[in-house]
């Protein structure tokens, strides 16, 4: 009996002991996990306010904020069903809708103030616009992922699918034209700057004229692009069709150089479809979907499909890398980035368009902190999520490709502790400002 009490009141210290061990560990945990912190955010479900004239939007493939903090998209106004465009028949088949111009501008307030876009005289539009960057002299710029050859239909055709061996030596392309050494070549080879009114400032690269990643002149659908204020050199990933990252002077259209995954010669040779068993690829998947300069002169890499980030110095020297979410198939993880606004640029926000996700990640490390968001069409979910700027007040605006067809502000609410890898939907909390 006695024996049988001791062993009791034993085994009752002992839960006791373990039951003290663990609070302690949890609240080590707590203030592990409040020692990190992060940028909040909390989605705004009334930006931006509706468009005028029956306007709507297609695949919102693009967003850049100038230095005004005016809010600039692209979209693909061909993208849209023929049930979106019944005020464009003749005679109008109903009052509702009608495609908004492919360059739209909004004000901080969700107004739109500027609208443009589409072909004109002495450029080549493209077939599907891709990408859109106001620079620091506010000239505005676009690309294109077109791969017929009409010459500027204005945003049919294309797609934010990756194609593994589109445009590779001999595979012709679905509607690509042979270009010289047998690459298809397709319509948008060239990226476009304009003014922020529309005016025409200058065309680099011609529609069908690829003649792959060592090509100087031309570009192969290329995705998006980076003015560096302090050189005035263009960064431009190229792309959909290409597998590198291409440099040009920003006024003159000079070419200064290229280089593909790790700093290496870029390869048009098919490497199939990404496995994220296998070793890391030696070459840049389709797409190279952004090419970012940090403020210290890191430039920032997005290889889509192989769901990584790959860091270089501005003459191609590989620095490091980092793979987000590795299992990711299908269109990849790593889709466009956007930096923090604090001097130092801490934080990296990465969009991922497959997941349906913005990832928060430090960027010394690059480690992911956190992350927000969730696959859907309400405020504050994604379908598709596909390109990200931040304002001078840190806000953050995404876009949206395929069915998505929208562009989100989420407004930022400082920094906060770090309590769980994944936030789900930031809707805004009662009583928030």
């Amino acid at each position: 009996m006695k024996r049988n009490a001791y062993v009791g009141a034993g085994f009752a210290a002992a839960l006791l002991m373990l039951g003290v061990a663990s609070t302690m560990l949890e609240k080590r945990a707590v203030v592990h996990a409040a020692g990190t912190q992060a940028p909040r955010f909390e989605v705004d479900p009334l930006w931006p306010k509706p468009l005028p004239n029956h306007w709507i939007l297609g695949q919102t493939i693009g967003v850049s904020v100038d230095a005004n903090d005016h809010i600039w998209i692209i979209h693909r106004g061909g993208s849209l069903e023929p049930g979106e465009q019944h005020a464009t028949t003749n005679p109008p088949i109903a009052q509702c809708c009608a495609p908004a111009p492919p360059v739209l501008e909004f004000d901080e307030a969700g107004n739109l103030i500027g609208h443009w876009g589409g072909p004109g005289p002495g450029y080549d539009w493209p077939d599907s616009n891709h990408g859109i960057t106001v620079d620091y002299k506010g000239n505005v710029w676009i690309g294109g992922n077109g791969r017929g050859s009409s010459g500027g239909r204005g945003a049919i055709g294309g797609s934010d699918e990756p194609e593994p061996n589109a445009g590779q030596p001999g595979a012709g392309g679905r509607a690509g034209r042979a270009g010289r050494g047998g690459f298809a070549s397709f319509n948008d080879n060239m990226i476009l700057k304009f003014t922020q009114d529309g005016k025409f400032l200058m065309q680099i690269g011609k529609p069908s004229h690829s003649k792959g990643s060592n090509d100087p002149e031309n570009l192969r659908l290329p995705a998006k692009i980076f003015v560096d204020p302090n050189t005035n050199e263009a960064y431009i990933a190229d792309g959909y069709g290409n597998h590198r990252v291409v440099v040009f002077d920003a006024d003159t259209g000079a070419y200064k150089r290229h280089w593909g995954a790790y700093g290496h010669k870029p390869d048009d040779a098919d490497i199939g479809r990404y496995n994220p068993n296998d070793p890391p690829a030696q070459q840049f998947r389709n797409p190279v979907h952004c090419a970012e300069l940090s403020r210290d002169n890191l430039l920032y890499v997005c290889d889509r499909v192989n769901d990584r980030i790959q860091v270089f110095h501005p003459d191609g020297t590989f620095v490091k890398e980092v793979f987000i979410n590795k299992e990711t198939l299908g269109s990849g993880s790593v889709w466009d980035i956007a930096f923090s606004k604090d001097a130092g640029q801490k934080y990296i926000y990465l969009a991922d368009g497959e997941n349906d996700r913005v990832h928060i990640l430090d960027r010394e490390s690059l480690a992911v902190l956190t992350t927000f968001g969730e696959g859907g069409r309400q405020p504050g979910e994604f379908y598709g999520v596909h390109s990200i700027a931040t304002d001078s007040k840190g806000n953050i605006f995404t876009t949206e490709t395929y069915r998505g067809q929208r562009v989100q502000k989420f407004i930022y609410k400082g920094l906060a502790a770090v309590t769980k890898p994944d936030q789900g939907v930031v809707w805004p909390r009662s009583g928030s400002k």
